[in-house]
């Protein structure tokens, strides 16, 4: 077996490792009602749960999505045992919980300032659940507002908190990105933290399903725009690198709004690079990501992120995923290192400069694919920029005609075109 192969075969079994321990983690038992130990769901959630019921173990909820079947697991690479780095990490952790701390205890909606304890927060069903927690769709008992809530368990686990911790950092700060989930405050109990956030309709993943087919390339326009402005802001902005960047956490709502969200797995940029190879989604990760030239030193820049941009647009392009047929994440990988990258097919009509923006994102050589201005400097972007694509009212359709996943009553690929013809 190759040095590769058995790099690889070392970063599958840690995977299922750590699968293992989140499944352990995921009953948090919390109390989010004072009349309750354990909240229930008094609403249907057709929005927020894909169909109308209570999410089963299978869904998930756009602000925290649990994986599909294929194999989309959080991977986390190995990382060489810097001692005096992590002494520096783990004091950064204390001091960001610390800063944290001081802004917790309050929510800000619509310009006013709440005071909030847990006790405020009336949970109207659970939208779904991950590795790091579960999301609820809530009541703000003070004002009536319905948002999302984040629950996420504090442990003893460094890398967990510093993902909670770097999650709440990045969206209590993007206050002023239209294109990043709005964050409306934060409650630091000794157990648990909630991030509370706008709640929107669901995300590019779950769209993906219940229209059973691709989403056109109008609607993916303007999404580009969004991720593209999204990402930059982070970098210019905040010094930070999304690291996972996928359907899952690109949400759109009623309104024709297109966000970005969860930031538990960012990471900090020194000199625009990313010094860390902790945490990913191995179905989108970049082939630098995988097989840095020097793996002692993993240096790598935001253009990671424009190949992780480049497979979901494929993805949602075509309505499958591009490494299909991958049981293991081994599998994936692996071809992610030794095949061509994966191009829009040349039948489904799709405009040349679509085209040739994807095969922008997906330039294999890290060095050679285009960074976030280059990008914005693209026909395809710039056509986006300034062309009236009803967003919402794609959505709200889409939503109405597949309400149930039960239902047969979905659009076909040629209708949901015909809706958005270039």
């Amino acid at each position: 077996m190759s040095s590769l192969e058995q790099r690889l075969s070392r970063i599958e079994e840690k995977l299922k490792q750590e699968n293992k321990e989140a499944r352990k983690r995921i009953d948090l038992n919390i109390d989010m009602s004072p009349q309750r130990s354990r909240p229930r769901p008094t609403l249907q959630l057709p929005l927020a749960n894909d169909g109308g019921s209570r999410s089963s173990s299978s869904e998930s909820s756009p602000q925290h999505p649990s994986y599909p079947s294929r194999p989309r697991q959080m991977l986390t690479l190995p990382t060489p045992p810097y001692c005096l780095q992590k002494s520096l990490e783990n004091a950064e952790i204390d001091q960001k919980l610390q800063e944290i701390m001081k802004q917790t205890g309050y929510l800000k909606i619509d310009g006013q300032r709440y005071p909030a304890e847990v006790t405020d927060l009336i949970s109207e069903g659970e939208i779904g659940s991950g590795t790091c927690g579960q999301v609820f769709k809530v009541r703000f008992k003070k004002t009536g507002h319905v948002i999302a809530v984040k629950q996420m368990r504090r442990t003893g686990n460094k890398d967990e908190n510093k993902r909670i911790l770097m999650d709440l950092d990045v969206v209590l700060k993007s206050h002023d990105c239209p294109y990043i989930i709005q964050c409306y405050g934060a409650i630091v109990t000794n157990t648990d933290v909630f991030i509370a956030m706008e709640l929107m309709g669901t995300c590019a993943e779950k769209l993906k399903k219940r229209i059973q087919g691709p989403i056109p390339e109008a609607i993916l326009g303007k999404m580009t725009v969004a991720i593209v402005k999204a990402l930059l802001y982070l970098k210019e902005k905040h010094g930070v690198i999304h690291r996972d960047v996928k359907p899952s956490n690109i949400l759109l709502d009623d309104k024709g709004q297109i966000k970005l969200c969860d930031f538990g797995i960012s990471g900090r940029l020194v000199d625009s690079k990313a010094k860390t190879r902790s945490a990913g989604c191995a179905a989108y990760m970049a082939p630098e990501r995988i097989d840095p030239p020097d793996p002692s030193k993993p240096d790598y820049d935001i253009r990671a992120d424009v190949w992780s941009l480049g497979i979901s647009l494929v993805e949602l392009a075509t309505g499958q995923f591009p490494y299909k047929n991958c049981k293991t994440d081994f599998e994936v990988l692996t071809k992610v290192l030794q095949e061509d990258p994966p191009v829009l097919p040349l039948g489904m009509g799709f405009s040349a400069d679509f085209q040739s923006f994807v095969k922008d994102c997906l330039t294999k050589d890290h060095r050679k694919r285009p960074k976030y201005h280059k990008l914005l400097e693209h026909s395809f972007i710039r056509r986006y920029e300034v062309s009236e694509v009803d967003v919402a009212g794609w959505f709200q359709t889409v939503m109405e005609r597949t309400e149930s996943p039960r239902s047969s009553q979905c659009f076909s690929h040629h209708q949901l075109h015909s809706l958005f013809s270039r």
